[in-house]
């Protein structure tokens, strides 16, 4: 079994696949324009929404989301109105929401999430799996403990980003969804505490052995643990169904 696993893990992490990227838009529920990355593999698949971190854009998952296409998922990788941009990807939607005077706070990005989950759901008619990254995790948990459209969530850590607008750890106490949560080493004891109440039968929490990263930036090859977070991911996956 482990042979098996470390085999999958090599296929992921060093096998080239060509996925087709595309550039797509769609609306936001206040009529902000959404740009994102589409990476597609086939209709019959199911979508992972990749979500970015603040100060970021959809070029977040510019490495890792043709790795993600591999679990059997097309990927959207979306731009959110609160970021700004990351390995050379400007974020369109921060740019387009600022344009327009829309409010582009931490918050205000949870209806370009929710934006995402229906085009997604209404493409393949199926479940989605929202990944988060800082904030964004934030968000995905929230919106994943109400959601019946998100079947799972991949949070890479997420906290109490929202100050006294919300208390995360109060909104989410009755997820009960699969999860996966990771962070930085230094972040761990935070994240266990926030998803403490969270009584999922499957709930998975990564911490690496060395100090790691935030964010999703833990599975990019510069991170010197990244293997770690790839290893526990890929067995998270493995079990969902």
């Amino acid at each position: 079994m482990k042979k098996n696993i470390l085999l999958s893990l090599i296929l992921l992490l060093f096998i080239h696949t060509m996925r087709s990227q595309t550039s797509i838009t769609f609306l936001s529920k206040d009529g902000v324009i959404i740009t994102a990355d589409l990476y597609f593999v086939s209709d019959s698949l199911p979508y992972m929404i990749l979500c970015h971190q603040a100060g970021y854009s959809r070029g977040e998952y510019k490495e890792t989301a043709p790795k993600f296409t591999k679990f059997g998922y097309n990927c959207i990788a979306i731009d959110l109105r609160s970021g700004d941009a990351v390995n050379g990807v400007n974020n369109e939607t921060a740019f387009g929401a600022k344009s327009k005077n829309k409010p582009n706070t931490f918050l205000d990005a949870e209806q370009d999430i929710l934006s995402a989950i229906d085009y997604a759901f209404k493409k393949s008619n199926k479940k989605v799996v929202l990944v988060g990254s800082s904030y964004s995790a934030s968000l995905a948990l929230k919106i994943g403990t109400t959601n019946d459209k998100v079947k799972a969530v991949i949070a890479f850590s997420p906290g109490e980003h929202f100050g006294a607008k919300l208390n995360l750890k109060e909104a989410i106490k009755n997820y009960d969804k699969p999860l996966f949560a990771a962070s930085a080493k230094a972040e761990a004891a935070d994240v266990s505490t926030l998803l403490k109440d969270i009584k999922s039968p499957n709930k998975k929490q990564c911490t690496p052995s060395g100090k790691g990263e935030h964010g999703s930036k833990a599975l990019w090859k510069s991170t010197a643990d990244y293997h770690e977070y790839w290893m526990a991911l890929l067995m998270f996956m493995r079990d969902l169904k």
